[in-house]
């Protein structure tokens, strides 16, 4: 895939339709050790905090990428070709824990540029984050009672901003 750096401040993306229709592989761990998890994400969010650009994610602690959005600092987000759809459609619905799950997709990871969780050489686009700050959904703080609805296990998310730290993509994310 043909990605160029992109300065955040020239990163343009459509971000309803990216997180809501075409999803982002969300990973976090070690690529020099081999150490990591990815699972398929729907719901975040990019911006700006304390004068940093950020994605926000959001996991369940149920999940395995969970742990490793623990034990590590840094986290990828990336964004596919539609012909892709499938893999994302495996790595949102099938575990780590059980299985290779991004070998069954058909994706390879790589190195990123500046932290140690991957990126993927098939993504037409690579946000590299660091952690900069989280917490846990309190579900008390829910002013529209339907939320509760997606948490039928009680499940609820922890939510983690990444300051980006670098972006690299096809020419059509950037101004």
């Amino acid at each position: 895939m043909e990605r160029q750096v992109i300065a955040v401040e020239q990163f343009l993306v459509s971000a309803h339709t990216l997180w809501s229709k075409r999803w982002l592989l969300l990973t976090s761990g070690d690529f020099a050790k081999h150490h990591f998890n990815s699972m398929t994400v729907g719901w975040g969010s990019f911006g700006t905090m304390w004068a940093r650009p950020f994605a926000q994610i959001v996991v369940r602690p149920t999940r395995y990428t969970f742990e490793f959005m623990e034990q590590y600092d840094t986290f990828t987000l990336c964004a596919f070709p539609s012909a892709y759809q499938r893999a994302l459609q495996i790595t949102g619905s099938k575990s780590g824990r059980a299985g290779d799950k991004i070998k069954a997709a058909g994706l390879t990871p790589m190195a990123a540029s500046q932290i140690a969780a991957p990126g993927f050489a098939e993504a037409e686009l690579i946000i590299e984050c660091r952690k900069m700050y989280w917490d846990d959904l309190n579900p008390a703080q829910f002013l529209d009672p339907e939320i509760e609805n997606n948490y039928p296990l009680k499940d609820y998310h922890r939510i983690y901003f990444g300051e980006i730290l670098s972006i690299s993509g096809v020419k059509s994310y950037c101004m």
